[in-house]
């Protein structure tokens, strides 16, 4: 997972304090000002979101205004979760 997230220029994971991830550590990378990917990091497991907010420095400290599940158990030799993050970055 971590050329995923170095690849795609995610930040270093740090946790939630909104609420919105229940307090697990999250990870994000632009799509544009007020668009995110975002990855939950759940254990040994990664959940990954689309998410809309005012400003990037809302994440993890404010709920989003829209937030989307993408991929649930992201697991990078999966075809489909592949798709899924490509078809926002790529």
């Amino acid at each position: 997972m971590e050329n995923v997230f170095k690849y795609y220029e995610f930040s270093a994971f740090f946790v939630d304090t909104s609420g919105a991830f229940f307090g697990n550590e999250i990870s994000f990378t632009a799509l544009n000002e007020t668009h995110f990917l975002i990855f939950e990091r759940k254990e040994a497991s990664y959940n990954l979101y689309v998410s809309k907010y005012d400003h990037s420095k809302d994440i993890g400290a404010k709920p989003a205004i829209i937030l989307e599940l993408l991929v649930t158990d992201y697991d990078k030799s999966n075809p489909a979760h592949r798709i899924a993050i490509k078809q926002y970055l790529d």
